[in-house]
């Protein structure tokens, strides 16, 4: 009996577009969920060690894996204490094989607000450019560049 090599560790270049495409999805479902459960660590290690976290947003990139930790568990813990969850949504995915390692991947991105006993609101709409890179059988985000729709 063989067994096929999960996708996540199947080298980039030997993945059907399809496959590939489905394995970017499974990685930004995985990636979000993390961040909305408040897993800032662990979210900030599906970035590169050297990875850059940029939005206009904020003033200064995010740069190297700790620095984007600390950021998220920051933001994590006061939206914690102020009682709001939070719940991203990436779809629009657009992808962009640069090598069988690197990958250009563009979407849109909504981050709804919903606060203890009240409504969801949706409080950004965004626009997400990473570069993610397959380092150790995994994909990791190399530079991501978080565009907000209502700021310059």
């Amino acid at each position: 009996m063989t067994v096929a090599a999960h996708p996540a560790t199947a080298p980039a270049g030997s993945a059907s577009p399809a496959e590939l495409y489905a394995e970017i999805q499974q990685f930004y479902a995985r990636q979000m969920q993390l961040l909305d459960d408040g897993e800032a660590e662990a979210w900030a290690e599906t970035f590169a060690e050297d990875g850059v976290f940029a939005a206009n947003a904020h003033p200064e990139p995010f740069t190297g894996r700790a620095a984007i930790a600390a950021g998220a568990r920051k933001a994590t813990d006061d939206f914690a204490a102020r009682g709001i969850r939070r719940r991203h949504w990436l779809g629009m995915l657009s992808l962009e094989p640069k090598d069988e390692h690197t990958v250009f991947v563009r979407s849109y991105a909504q981050v709804l607000e919903t606060p203890r006993a009240g409504q969801a609101v949706l409080r950004a709409s965004t626009t997400c450019a990473d570069l993610l890179v397959r380092r150790d059988g995994r994909w990791l985000v190399l530079d991501r560049r978080i565009h907000r729709d209502d700021l310059d």
